[in-house]
């Protein structure tokens, strides 16, 4: 009986430390259905990129990047033994129906289809998607619909970690007006400003990695100048503040809309668009998120 308790115990030592190890293993039958490599994020998600680098798209004289405006994303969210998914697919006019009828068939909700950029060209719609049961299932379900798409697979084999280019904008200047921290990816400076309430969709918790945090990018066009695009995550009372201080600073408001439909507190999306002074920018989205109960500025 010792013998047994201790093998027991032997056991579940070594399987702690395999999960610690590799946190992604538990995930790594969704990675074969999905025939993509994801990567655990805070909140316990596990969460796909998928860039559409095969768009060639243009706003205003600026060839957009797929970390600025292209980026499907698909997230995963445990729940008991079964699991959560949320994500964004950015889709061509063609690609809509086949993919909606796809994930329809295979139980997978649209929560809403929009632009989230005005007079690009080609056009480009993107569809929030949600679903709920075995996570395999699930990714399957959604393998089927992204093969209806041009979304690339990533190369058969990872190239080795490489630094991230030096990327030509003030950053130091940009973070220090935003009052955030980001991060270089691929080529554009990223952030992620939290919201400071607990959102829920259908009574499961909504961790910011799926989608509830107000997301700002920059995308680099010279001589200090930026290309800025993402949304604000808001609840109804700061719709139209943020439209003010926006619109004060020179940055367009593309799209207003949902994301989720059962979410509390019900959120509205606002997808903005500027290309200027990447310093003067950061000021203007900085006095938005003023208006917002968004966490606190990391840098004074």
């Amino acid at each position: 009986m010792v013998y047994s308790v201790a093998l027991c115990a032997l056991a579940c030592c070594l399987t702690s430390a395999w999960a610690q190890a590799d946190p992604n293993a538990a995930w790594k039958p969704v990675d074969a259905a999905l025939g993509r490599s994801g990567q655990m994020q805070p909140g316990d998600v596990y969460k796909f990129a998928l860039p559409r680098r095969d768009m060639k798209v243009v706003k205003d004289g600026v060839t957009i990047a797929p970390g600025l405006a292209l980026g499907s994303w698909i997230a995963f969210k445990k729940m008991g033994n079964e699991a959560m998914v949320m994500g964004d697919l950015v889709l061509a006019d063609d690609e809509i129906e086949p993919v909606m009828l796809k994930l329809q068939q295979n139980g997978i909700e649209q929560t809403s289809i929009h632009n989230h950029l005005l007079g690009e060209s080609p056009r480009v719609i993107y569809m929030h998607i949600a679903g709920h049961g075995d996570p395999v299932v699930l990714a399957r379900s959604l393998a089927s619909a992204l093969a209806l798409t041009k979304t690339p697979f990533p190369p058969a084999t990872t190239p080795p970690a490489a630094a991230q280019p030096t990327i030509d904008l003030k950053t130091a200047e940009v973070e220090q007006a935003l009052g955030y921290s980001g991060k270089v990816n691929g080529g554009i400076l990223q952030f992620s400003v939290p919201r400071i309430e607990k959102i829920s969709d259908n009574g499961m918790e909504v961790p910011p990695a799926m989608g509830t945090a107000t997301a700002i990018n920059f995308q680099p066009t010279g001589e200090g100048k930026a290309a800025i695009a993402g949304d604000f995550v808001l609840l109804t009372a700061e719709v139209n503040p943020v439209i003010r201080a926006l619109r004060t600073h020179g940055i367009e408001v593309e799209a207003v809309h949902n994301h989720m439909l059962f979410d509390q507190p019900h959120l509205i999306f606002m997808h903005f668009w500027a290309n200027d002074d990447a310093v003067k920018l950061a000021q203007g989205l900085r006095a938005a998120l003023n208006e917002t109960s968004s966490q606190k500025p990391q840098i004074k």
